[in-house]
């Protein structure tokens, strides 16, 4: 009978095809919102939990996905419904009628958000280093503090 110390459990690296796949299923994860509200950053986060000691690569797409969809889908839903919202308010004077197209494109830029998340993911499909707009260097810097 061995007494020696148990070592304590040590995660083991992905492979390189279970890494993009990983980082592909957290950008897709973006499409779950489109059905659900918000199960798509549940996803995400799910991902970033399981795999963070596993893959720098998989940990940082995941993160970046995280915090895209929950600026995106909670501010911009914020500021999407408030837009409506403050049109539809000044619609019986009139002024609110030239707040609608402005209501409407930020509505059409919250319904783009599925298509980054998808380019996102046929890069980290390919192997690439995808990196969303403002999240990504935020994201990169806190993961490795510096």
């Amino acid at each position: 009978m061995d007494n020696s110390p148990a070592s304590p459990f040590q995660p083991q690296p992905l492979s390189n095809a279970d890494e993009r796949t990983w980082a592909m299923l957290a950008h897709l994860s973006i499409l779950l919102n489109l059905v659900t509200g918000v199960l798509g950053t549940v996803a995400a986060l799910a991902i970033y939990l399981v795999y963070k000691d596993r893959s720098r690569y998989v940990a940082y797409q995941s993160l970046q996905s995280l915090l895209f969809q929950a600026i995106g889908w909670v501010g911009g839903g914020a500021i999407v419904g408030g837009a409506w919202t403050i049109s539809a308010l000044l619609a019986p004077i009139g002024i609110g009628c030239l707040f609608m197209p402005f209501a409407l494109l930020l509505t059409l830029a919250l319904l783009l958000m599925p298509v980054y998340g998808i380019i996102g993911a046929i890069q980290c499909n390919a192997g690439q280093d995808f990196r969303y707009w403002l999240v990504g260097d935020w994201v990169r810097s806190t993961l490795t503090g510096s």
